[in-house]
Parts: structure tokens; sequence; C-alpha cells
């Protein structure tokens, strides 16, 4: 299988550094030359909780460098959604699948328009990891990859994708209600990256005080009332105790949110409580709380220049 990874963040070198470990082709698409060089001459270092390791991945700037593949995975922020998977249609084969392993909402139908919803895989991932520097990453913490359909079909490219990401060490699993996991995973960081972001805090600090703990609860609260009104069925019984299990189990963790405001660059914030908050809009039902947390973060992006520092 030839395997082409889409963006060298935390996740995109995470995964391209475990798939090098099996005997298949990889590669490491970067926008940057500079970067896709200097990532091509030093590899991706890995530490943490796997213990210190490096691994080799072939690297390009330019799809036409790369050709056409098996298995694309996009691991872009999902603002460069669109303009990633424009980007990508070179790399496309007749039976070329591309998987999106992003946080928010909107990334699949983005992908879809462009490629056909039969080549697109979703999924969700627990894997916690850090960008230190370029293709350093601290590997924070071990979770299950879920990946699947929309349509809930499970062909025989999407088993062969289970096997290969658990052979190198990637613990995966399929489901056939992906669209019931996506919002799952966005319940939990509806409750977790904005409070980050504007705190400053570690996932793990965010319930031990009283304050963020409510905010989390009301958050969360207006959350589930969306997926309820969409008759979206949510992984957990109980959502808020799954989302304060999450920080505790991710306790020194620094969300993806809070990274992109400490290295004062654009975040998420769009697809995650802003999708909360358009999605409400569109159904009559309140969220103050989420309006309010988006507006915070939007406000932090707006005035990086501004803020005052030590």
């Amino acid at each position: 299988m030839k395997i082409a990874v889409i963006g060298p963040g935390a996740m995109g070198c995470l995964f391209g550094a475990y798939l090098s470990k099996s005997k298949e082709e990889v590669w490491l698409l970067d926008k940057n030359p500079e970067r896709a060089k200097k990532i091509k001459e030093q590899g991706i270092k890995i530490e943490g909780i796997c213990g210190k390791w490096q691994a080799s991945v072939n690297t390009a700037d330019e799809p036409n460098n790369i050709g056409p593949v098996d298995l694309v995975i996009i691991a872009v922020k999902s603002y460069d959604t669109k303009i990633a998977i424009k980007t990508v249609l070179p790399l496309l084969a007749e039976n070329t699948i591309v998987l999106t392993l992003q946080n928010g909402l909107g990334n699949v139908e983005i992908i879809s328009e462009e490629v056909g919803p039969d080549r697109v895989l979703a999924g969700t991932t627990n894997q916690g990891a850090t960008l230190l520097e370029t293709a350093h990453i601290r590997h924070a913490g071990k979770g299950e990859t879920i990946i699947g359909r929309m349509d809930g079909k499970i062909p025989a490219q999407l088993r062969s994708l289970r096997e290969l990401f658990n052979h190198v060490g990637l613990e995966t699993r399929i489901s056939r209600d992906i669209k019931s996991l996506i919002w799952s995973k966005l319940i939990i960081n509806v409750g977790i990256n904005a409070l980050t972001a504007i705190t400053r805090l570690n996932n793990g600090k965010l319930t031990e005080f009283e304050g963020t703990r409510r905010i989390m609860e009301a958050a969360v609260t207006e959350a589930l009332k969306v997926a309820k009104k969409k008759r979206i069925k949510i992984a957990y019984d109980d959502p808020l105790s799954k989302v304060e299990a999450v920080c505790q189990a991710t306790s020194t963790n620094v969300s993806s949110m809070l990274q992109d405001i400490m290295n004062s660059k654009r975040t998420e914030i769009d697809s995650i409580n802003g999708a909360i908050t358009r999605q409400a809009q569109g159904l009559g039902i309140p969220v103050p709380v989420n309006s309010i947390l988006t507006d915070l973060v939007k406000t932090i992006e707006a005035s990086y220049d501004l803020q005052i520092r030590k």
C-alpha cells in the first residue's frame, strides 16, 4: 500500500512515523518546501510514552513528486481542509481512499464534495501528541482510533486499513456508526479545547476549579441538546463524566487549541464550539456558553499582537 499523510503537524507526524514501521511506502506531504526538506533530511523525532525514537519518512512539497497512492490521510487543521483536498487531487487513482482524522464537524462533507462520498473514510483518534518543533513531537497519550464510512458499509479496504494500523501499534477498530462517534468526540472537544485555550491550563486542571467545571458542564449540555434535536446518538451514557474522565486521562496534555494559542496561530474553534453555535441557530436552540467561548477564542486570535506579555 502506498500512503500519503497530508500535513506535518503533531498528528500527521505521529501517524506518519508509526506507519513507517510497516513495509508500506509512506509519504508526508508538506506545503512548505523548506520544512519538507528538513523533515526529509532529519526524519521525525518522537518522545513520550512510547520512548524516544526516530522515523524516516519520504517527504515532498508537491503531490506530483509522490504520484498516485492507495490511501490519503488528511491531518491538516479543519480550516485548511478545502485547500488540502484540492491540492491532493493528483494523488488520487481509481481506487484511492481518503481518510480524515480531523477534529470538529464539516471535514467529511468538504472532502466528499471534491472526491465523492464513496472514497471517503471518517475517523476519530484519542492519540495525544504535541508538536515541540518541526517534525519533533511528544507522544502524550495513547488511545483508540475508530474508523468507518458514513453509510455504515465495511469494504475490504476498511478492514485492511484497520489491520495495518493495529500492526504498527495504532489501536484501531471499525464502527458502522462513525457519525455518532464524530459527534461524541466533538462533545469532548467542546468541553475541553476552548476552555484550555482561554485559561491556558492543561486538560487535567480544568476539573480542579469550580468555575471551569461549571462552564464545561454548560457547554457540554448545550451541545447535547443540539445532538438530541438532530437525533444523533452519543456513544457515552454520561457525556459530562466522560469529558471529565478524558481530562484526567490526559491531565498533562496541552490541547491542540491551546498549542495554537501559545504559538499565535489560528485555531479550530469554528469547527468545534463554533459548529455547535451554527447548528443550534438552524434548530432554534440557544447556546450562549458555546457562543461566548467561540467569541473569546476568536478575540484572542485577532489580538495576538496586542496581548500583554511578560
